[in-house]
This record gives C-alpha cells, structure tokens and sequence, in this order.
C-alpha cells in the first residue's frame, strides 16, 4: 500500500480538533475581553454614583453596542455590581462564562 495522500487523510482527521483548539481558544479570549470591559464599566458606575449621577446608565455606556443586551447592572448602597455574558455561537457556553465585577463609591469630600 503506497504513502499518496497520507499527509490529506492526516490533515482531514485532524482539521474537526484544529477548529474545536480554535473556538476554545477565541471564547477564553471574548470572556478576557468581556472581564475587562466589566471592569471598567463597574468603576464608571462607581464615579458616577459618587458625583450623584445614574451609575446604571454611567456603566450601560461604558459598554460596547453589542453587550446591551447581554449586562446587568446592580447598585447596592455605594456598590455597583455588572455582569457580563461575553459574545459565543453558543448560549450555555455564554452563560457559564458571564463575568462579575463590582466597584464601591465614596462620595467626595
């Protein structure tokens, strides 16, 4: 039996965990992006409350169009909490990779 096409079938069989390696590593990335971007809407929120401002809105605007739909934003007292389901093809994916992060305000003296 010759070696003609051997480097193909290898390829063909490989390719299914090459794209699976590739969207593993693309959604860890989004959820990277997305705690980033939950960060510093939550400080947002916090300055704004401090300065007696709407911290919802404050932290809704710190955020890109395409997560409008995917946050919520928690003010507690001086806390401002949000949370983040990052961008995947995949809904339960998404949920189990939603990221929090909170700021607390302290009113200026």
């Amino acid at each position: 039996m010759g070696e003609r096409g051997q480097a193909t079938v290898e390829l063909v069989a490989a390719l299914p965990a090459l794209l699976l390696a590739a969207l593993v590593a693309l959604q860890l990335l989004a959820a990277g992006y997305a705690m980033t971007l939950a960060d510093g809407a939550a400080e947002a929120g916090a300055l704004a409350l401090a300065s007696g401002g709407s911290a919802a809105e404050a932290a809704r605007e710190a955020l890109p169009g395409w997560a409008g739909d995917d946050v919520s934003v928690a003010v507690e007292g001086d806390e401002v909490e949000v949370r983040l389901r990052p961008p995947s093809p995949i809904d339960a994916i998404a949920e189990r990779l939603t990221v929090s992060s909170s700021a607390a305000a302290r009113p200026a003296r």
